[in-house]
C-alpha cells in the first residue's frame, strides 16, 4: 500500500502524527497488539517532517534534566534503547561524547548542579573534568572545568524514523500522509465508544486514538475537548554552519554551561552525523510554526501566539534573555561571539547560513514553560501535549509510556 492511498474507514488504533514518536507509538502498539488494525495519519506529503529532521541529531545522556522526571528516566533508558535499536538494524550511529564547558567562576555553581543532575539520572560515564583536560578531549576548546560524556551520540533521526516506518508497516500498519485532521468527534449511534477523526481524505472510525501532533498538538487536543492550557509557542532555532575544511576544529559536541531557570542549553556546536559543524540553536518566538525561514509569517499561528497571555508574561520575566536571542538571530556574529567563548579559533569567515528548526514549546497561560514530557486524556485518546528534546532520543521508551496508557 503506497502512503498516498486514503485511510480505511475502520481501525482499532489511530496515530496521528507522522514523526519519529508518533512511529514508535504506532510500532510499539502494533508490537503489543499484533492482531489489531492500525492507521496512521501524517498531515504533510512526507514523514518525519519538521521536529524530527530539523534538529541537531544527538543522542543526549541524560545530563540536563530534573531527577524524577519523565525526561530524565526516558533520556537514559530511551537512549541506550535506540542505540541498540540502531545496530540491531544497520541505521550508523556515532559515539561522538559532550563537553558541557565553563568559562569563568560564574558558571562554576551551574556546573556542580549539572553534575548532580546527571549522577542522579544514572548518565554512564559522567566525569568532571579540569581545563588542563579539556584540551585532551577537545583540542580547540578552552574553559576553566567541564563536563564530559563521553556515551553522548550522534544519529540521522529521519532514517531512525524511516525504519520505525517501515517495522509499522510490516507489522501490518498502514500510513497516509497528506491526510490533515479536520474534525474530531465522540462516536454515536451504534459505535458510540469510537473516534471519528475526520481528514482531508476520509474519517477513520477507531477504538482508541494516539495524538503525536508535535507543533499541532495544542490545537488537536482542543478539538477534541482537551484542555486550552498549555499553548504551543513555536520557538525558532537557528544554526549556522562552519564552512567545509574547518570542522575539525571541534571533534564531538561542546556546549554551554546553561541556565538552569531556562530549557534552553544556550549556543552550542555539534558535529553532525555527516561531519558538518553546526553553531546554534538561538531560541526565538516565530510568527510562524513553520518559520524554518525567520521572514516566514502564518497569520493565524501570530495571532495564536500573540493573544495567549502566557506569551507575554514570559517574554517580561525573561526580558534580557529575549533581548539576547533576537540579536542572535538576526546577528550571526554574535552568535558566533556566544561560540567563540568556548572554541576561540572560530574566525568571522568560517561560518555560513545554517539549517533551522521550530521547537514546540508548551507554555502556560501563566508564561511558565513546560518542561517535562506532557500526556493528556480525552475520551478514547491520548494526546502529547508536550514532547520537547530529548524526545527523538527517548521515543521507543516514551513509546511504551503512552502505549501504556493507550492499550
Amino acid at each position: 500500500m503506497s502512503h498516498a492511498d486514503p485511510p480505511p474507514p475502520q481501525a482499532d488504533f489511530a496515530v496521528v502524527g507522522g514523526g519519529i514518536l508518533g512511529l514508535a507509538v504506532a510500532r510499539e502498539l502494533l508490537f503489543r497488539h499484533p492482531d489489531a488494525t492500525l492507521v496512521l495519519l501524517e498531515a504533510e506529503n512526507r514523514l518525519a517532517a519538521h521536529q524530527t529532521t530539523h534538529s541537531s541529531g544527538v543522542i543526549h545522556a541524560g545530563v540536563y534534566y530534573e531527577p524524577g522526571s519523565l525526561r530524565a528516566k526516558l533520556c537514559v533508558e530511551g537512549a541506550a534503547e535506540l542505540i541498540a535499536y540502531c545496530e540491531q538494524s544497520e541505521i550508523p550511529w556515532r559515539r561522538s561524547g559532550k563537553l558541557i564547558v565553563a568559562t569563568d567562576e560564574t558558571e562554576l555553581e551551574r556546573l556542580d548542579r549539572l553534575e548532580s543532575r546527571g549522577r542522579a539520572n544514572g548518565v554512564p560515564g559522567l566525569t568532571r573534568i579540569e581545563s588542563d583536560a579539556i584540551t585532551e578531549i577537545e583540542p580547540g576548546a578552552t574553559g576553566i572545568s567541564a563536563l564530559h560524556s563521553p556515551n553522548t551520540g550522534v544519529v540521522d533521526f529521519g532514517l531512525v524514523a524511516r525504519s520505525f516506518a517501515g517495522d509499522v508497516e510490516r507489522a501490518g500498519g498502514t500510513i497516509h500522509t497528506s491526510a490533515p485532521v479536520i474534525a474530531i468527534r465522540s462516536g454515536r449511534g451504534p459505535k458510540p465508544d469510537r473516534l471519528a477523526i475526520e481528514t482531508s481524505r476520509g474519517t477513520v472510525s477507531a477504538n482508541r486514538a494516539v495524538f503525536c501532533a508535535g507543533l499541532q498538538s495544542d490545537r488537536l487536543a482542543r478539538m477534541a475537548g482537551g484542555d486550552p492550557a498549555p499553548r504551543i509557542v513555536p520557538i525558532r532555532g537557528g544554526y549556522l554552519k562552519v564552512k567545509p575544511g574547518r570542522e575539525d576544529l571541534v571533534r564531538g559536541n561542546v556546549y554551554p554551561t546553561p541556565d538552569p531557570e531556562l530549557p534552553f542549553l544556550g549556543a552550542h556546536l555539534t558535529r553532525g552525523f555527516d561531519g558538518s559543524l553546526l553553531i546554534g540553536p538561538t531560541a526565538m518566538m516565530a510568527a510562524a510554526r513553520d518559520a524554518y525561514r525567520l521572514t516566514r509569517v502564518r497569520p493565524r499561528d501570530l495571532w495564536e501566539t500573540v493573544t495567549w497571555p502566557g506569551s507575554w508574561r514570559l517574554i517580561r520575566r525573561n526580558l534580557g534573555t529575549t533581548v539576547t536571542e533576537i540579536r542572535h538571530s538576526v546577528s550571526p556574529r554574535s552568535l558566533l561571539a556566544e561560540a567563540r567563548r568556548m572554541v576561540p579559533g572560530l574566525r568571522d569567515d568560517d561560518v555560513l547560513p545554517g539549517p533551522a528548526g521550530v521547537r514546540a514549546q508548551a507554555l502556560g497561560r501563566d508564561g511558565g514553560l513546560i518542561e517535562d514530557f506532557l500526556i493528556e486524556r480525552t475520551e478514547n485518546a491520548i494526546h502529547v501535549r508536550n514532547a520537547p528534546s530529548p524526545a527523538a532520543t527517548s521515543s521507543m521508551a516514551l513509546a511504551r509510556l503512552i502505549a501504556d496508557q493507550a492499550s
